[in-house]
């Protein structure tokens, strides 16, 4: 997986698997916005709250299946495993860098 995907993808994706919520906000910019479940996320301290919510609650770990460059957006699907209903599902992830950081995830 970390060969495909950019070193900022490669640790997010590494440290969500861990459930490591450290981990998973450090590739993010102080200015960030994540958009997951039709919600805006602003700025690191945000998104880390967001990152504690949904980890406690689905327990998620996500096996990437395929990346590919969009516009100026990456977008990554995975096979997602948790607890929620439906799981496992195929969910995309588009990301937004800005030089080696992600400025922007959205959810779908």
């Amino acid at each position: 997986m970390s060969k495909q995907l950019p070193l900022p993808l490669a640790g997010y994706y590494e440290a969500k698997n861990q459930h490591d919520i450290n981990g998973m906000l450090a590739p993010f910019a102080e200015d960030a916005v994540v958009k997951d479940e039709d919600q805006e996320h602003h700025g690191r301290e945000a998104i880390r709250s967001w990152m504690e919510h949904t980890t406690r609650k689905y327990r998620v770990t996500i096996d990437v299946k395929q990346i590919e460059p969009v516009d100026d957006r990456l977008i990554v699907s995975g096979l997602v495993s948790g607890d929620f209903p439906g799981s496992p599902a195929m969910l995309r992830y588009a990301f937004t860098l800005s030089g080696s950081k992600i400025a922007r995830l959205e959810i779908a």
